[in-house]
């Protein structure tokens, strides 16, 4: 049997990881800035995670959410404390687009409405529902497309109002991402994010604030939506939230009630899940990662925005891209083969920054002196 072919793979084989570095099977070394897209939130085989895992590995490993879990309660417990949303509820599953999905059928549970508001270059995930209010055609089958979805520009306010004074009473939700990662790294305004808290409010919708790429502390604080001031009714979350073992997890309001059978899952919430999730909060807070993020994401930004031919810098913490001009679209390429550097992309040329949230000053100018010397 063949894999489907559905990535463009880098002939790079890599074996080891310890905080931001990375090995390949050669022996040689890589600044991993990357982070297999936004997971690694406290670097590669970060100690108490591992030791974490591995007891709760010689305990139990997984039983279904037919029984008690305390590690659930802990979880949620340290979930809430952290993120500063304690009076918030925790429903865990395993990935970010089934987290969205969950998030975008609950809204729908509570209001009985089906228009969702989406925005442009917006990602949300491949799901059936989660790939319907996703800005990609070419990712979206016949089956997912949904005429209940309605995408509007990105950080446009008056498009937004007009859409609810035309429609505010069908708007089941409004779903956006604090800092759009596939879109190219762009920021939601704080009037924007406002505007939807507001007509949300007055309308009988709620907000989900997507919160799988640019939450986790990622953007220097938990959730990059809270720069606005405002809180959502949904935050769904991933990447980060397991360093790595697959998880996901949506944060939801206490004006929203369950009832028995609204949500469920198999594997989500297991006992080793809980362990890897508990391990990167516990991490999180112990050695000040949100503030590490904010401080090493504003000197990267701050630097790089002294590069004149750079087109712009966009982002918050250790969320950061990099617009070029077309005629340095191989700069990416040439950080991984030349510099032995991982970065992420955005079409068309934009390189983005998702690093461990622990990335030091000496890697971040390690970054910048490559990235110097190609340009």
């Amino acid at each position: 049997m063949k894999l489907f072919d559905v990535y463009p793979i880098n002939n790079i084989n890599i074996v080891k990881g310890k905080g931001s570095l990375v090995w390949d099977d050669k022996g040689q070394e890589y600044l991993d800035l990357y982070g297999g897209h936004a997971v690694i939130s406290i670097g590669h085989t970060h100690p108490h995670y591992v030791k974490r895992l591995e007891d709760q590995l010689h305990k139990i490993g997984f039983y279904s959410n037919s029984i008690e879990i305390p590690l659930q309660t802990e979880l949620a417990e340290k979930l809430g404390k952290v993120s500063g949303k304690e009076d918030y509820q925790l429903f865990l599953c395993n990935s970010g687009a089934e987290a969205n999905e969950n998030a975008l059928k609950l809204a729908s549970f509570a209001n009985g409405r089906k228009k969702i508001i989406a925005f442009s270059k917006s990602f949300h995930g491949r799901t059936s529902l989660a790939v319907s209010v996703t800005d990609n055609p070419n990712i979206v089958a016949p089956v997912n497309q949904n005429s209940n979805v309605i995408f509007l520009p990105f950080n446009d306010v008056s498009a937004l109002k007009s859409v609810f004074e035309d429609e505010g009473e069908e708007i089941c939700a409004v779903i956006i991402e604090g800092i759009q990662g596939v879109g190219g790294i762009r920021v939601a305004s704080d009037e924007f994010l406002q505007a939807i808290r507001s007509l949300c409010d007055d309308n009988g919708a709620y907000f989900i604030a997507d919160s799988i790429q640019c939450g986790y502390g990622r953007s220097g604080k938990f959730y990059s939506h809270d720069f606005a001031g405002v809180n959502a009714d949904i935050y769904p979350m991933a990447k980060g939230i397991g360093n790595g073992f697959p998880m996901g997890a949506i944060s939801i309001s206490p004006k929203l009630k369950p009832w028995h059978g609204m949500l469920g899952t198999t594997f989500g919430g297991n006992h080793l899940a809980c362990a890897a999730g508990l391990a990167v909060l516990e991490v999180m807070e112990e050695e000040n990662f949100m503030e590490n993020a904010a401080k090493v994401g504003d000197y990267l930004i701050s630097e790089l925005k002294k590069f004149d031919k750079v087109r712009e810098v966009r982002g918050r913490g250790l969320m950061i891209g990099i617009e070029l001009p077309e005629e340095l679209s191989h700069i990416k390429k040439d950080l991984l083969f030349k510099e032995h550097i991982f970065t992420g992309e955005a079409k068309p040329n934009v390189i983005r920054l998702l690093p461990a949230l622990n990335l030091s000053m000496t890697h971040a100018d390690r970054f910048l002196e490559s990235f110097a010397k190609l340009l």
